[in-house]
């Protein structure tokens, strides 16, 4: 269990929140209270809290104050924050986000809903630091984030492949239209810091612009890196009218969500909108047009759409479509094949160096590139980040290039790093995707497991996947599946609330009767021996 304390100078805040969710349940347990920051650093020192929700302003030594002491003596080994505000205090707040602060809440707004969400995220780099502590090397793949740079990149190898990921996922894409928007969020104050006390405050921005446009329409919302984002729009009637009204619905709500994040947090946001499109297939082609749109943004109009910037005829000619090199890339990817990666990145910029009037198509080439890898990488950004640790502005020296042979320069040095983190993973890949492959297995064992689906979600083919179980696995994936439902039967039975058949039904076999094969081969008895065994 993780510890929480609770510092606020109002008692009835402090039963609020103790009471507002079942701790518990999410693996926490409150260690205490306290009435001030002074109070609370007392409680830290001799309890060591993993989180500490606290007031903002409190007598004696208020919670800014308290999130900084605990910075500067225990850096990223002391407890997360989550700080409790007003409006009128965000400026101060701001401040915070540099002392390992993840979330600012709203007390007027607080709900148990938003509580959650923000211990969730907390818990979720907890786990990410502990399983980086102990060197754990199994990762999870982050199919979220995976899904939507295939979907933005039309990286999918089949129409089957996008509708087994997006059922997993449990996302919704029976909408009538969709309209993407590609983002930045721009700081120069922020720019001039060290990266590690920009991420708080552009992670705070985008959390906070995707918790604001699902409020206006249903949007799914995509980091790519700390600076740029996309929203996808999804529209659930699509007529004539439609077509007309949803620059001027768009540009409201983009402009809502730059006013909050101005008043908040003092950055600026500039976009550009693509076109509206009737099916998740083509959501691509929108996203490359929200970004040739994002490329007419000024200080005079920070929200442009495609259709006023771009003339319709030119539309094909103007962006770089990395579909053209899915399949290379995808496999590069998957498997941490070096050659792979320098051959296909040899040929974009053989391409654009015959071609060197097409600056915004090298552009747009290396930017894919480069969230592709941000997202494709268990902790992509930082990773990145490292390749260009000695390079002003990071990464985002890829916006500095000024010509497309300054292009083709910085996409063949990213090349050459990104190849040689592939050489020193590509030893033990491998093994890591049966590792993933059989936890997705356990999370979903009540489930119809198909060597073709489950291929289908990790982006593999399933021949391939058969002889990595062959090669990685003390079993082959069939037999793996029948033992991991046999297992949770065994948990089921031996409760005795259910029947043989009915646990039959809830792990998903056809019948009893196969059923009760299956576990007599896996156990050595049936069912109804094993249920016998369990009661004597």
């Amino acid at each position: 269990m993780y510890k929480l304390l609770i510092v606020d100078d109002e008692l009835l805040v402090q039963v609020g929140i103790k009471s507002m969710l079942n701790w518990t349940d999410l693996g926490l347990t409150v260690c205490g209270t306290a009435m001030n920051g002074k109070s609370a650093l007392s409680i830290i020192e001799e309890q060591s809290p993993d989180i500490v929700i606290t007031d903002i302003k409190m007598p004696v030594m208020d919670g800014l104050k308290l999130a900084k002491i605990c910075w500067e003596r225990y850096g990223n080994a002391g407890p997360y924050f989550i700080i409790l505000t007003s409006y009128e205090d965000f400026h101060v707040a701001r401040e915070a986000l540099t002392y390992q602060v993840t979330d600012y809440l709203v007390k007027l707004e607080l709900t148990p809903e938003s509580l959650e969400a923000a211990i969730n995220r907390i818990l979720q780099k907890i786990h990410l630091t502990e399983n980086h502590k102990s060197g754990t090397s199994v990762t999870v793949f982050p199919f979220y984030d995976k899904f939507f740079i295939s979907l933005l990149h039309n990286l999918f190898e089949s129409e089957e492949q996008f509708l087994l990921q997006s059922k997993d996922l449990n996302l919704n894409f029976n909408y009538a239209g969709y309209v993407c928007c590609y983002g930045e969020i721009i700081s120069p104050q922020a720019d001039m810091l060290p990266m590690e006390k920009q991420l708080p405050l552009f992670t705070s921005s985008l959390q906070m612009i995707k918790e604001l446009a699902v409020k206006y329409m249903p949007c799914y919302a995509l980091s790519l890196d700390i600076h740029h984002f996309v929203l996808i729009f999804c529209y659930e009637i699509r007529n004539g009218d439609k077509e007309i009204t949803y620059p001027k619905q768009i540009t409201g709500i983009m402009e809502h969500i730059s006013i909050a994040l101005r008043n908040y947090y003092n950055v600026t946001l500039h976009c550009g909108i693509g076109s509206l499109v009737d099916t998740a297939q083509a959501i691509s082609d929108s996203y490359q047009y929200s970004r040739q749109a994002f490329r007419e943004v000024s200080q005079t109009c920070m929200v442009t759409f495609f259709e006023q910037c771009v003339p319709p005829e030119s539309s094909s000619h103007n962006s770089f479509n990395i579909s053209l090199f899915k399949n290379d890339l995808s496999k590069a990817f998957e498997e941490y094949d070096s050659k792979i990666l320098m051959k296909t990145i040899a040929s974009i910029c053989d391409l654009f160096s015959t071609y060197p009037q097409y600056y915004v198509q090298a552009l747009d080439a290396a930017c894919n590139i480069l969230y592709l890898s941000i997202s494709m990488l268990q902790d992509g950004e930082n990773i990145v980040s490292e390749f260009f640790r000695n390079t002003p502005d990071g990464y985002r020296s890829i916006y500095r290039q000024n010509s497309v042979e300054q292009l083709v320069s910085w996409l063949r040095t990213f090349g050459e790093n990104l190849s040689e983190l592939f050489d020193s993973k590509r030893k033990d890949y491998k093994n890591h995707i049966v590792m993933n492959v059989k936890k997705y297995i356990n999370d979903h064992v009540s489930e119809h497991l198909s060597l073709n689906e489950v291929a289908a979600v990790f982006g593999i083919s399933p021949n391939y996947l058969s002889q990595l179980f062959g090669k990685y696995n003390e079993t082959g994936f069939s037999e793996y599946i029948n033992i991991c439902k046999v297992n949770a039967s065994k948990k089921l039975l031996a409760e005795g609330t259910y029947k043989i058949y009915e646990v039959a039904e809830l792990m998903g076999f056809e019948s009893a009767f196969y059923f009760s094969k299956v576990f007599k081969k896996v156990e050595g008895i049936s069912p109804t021996d094993y249920v016998h065994g369990n009661h004597m």
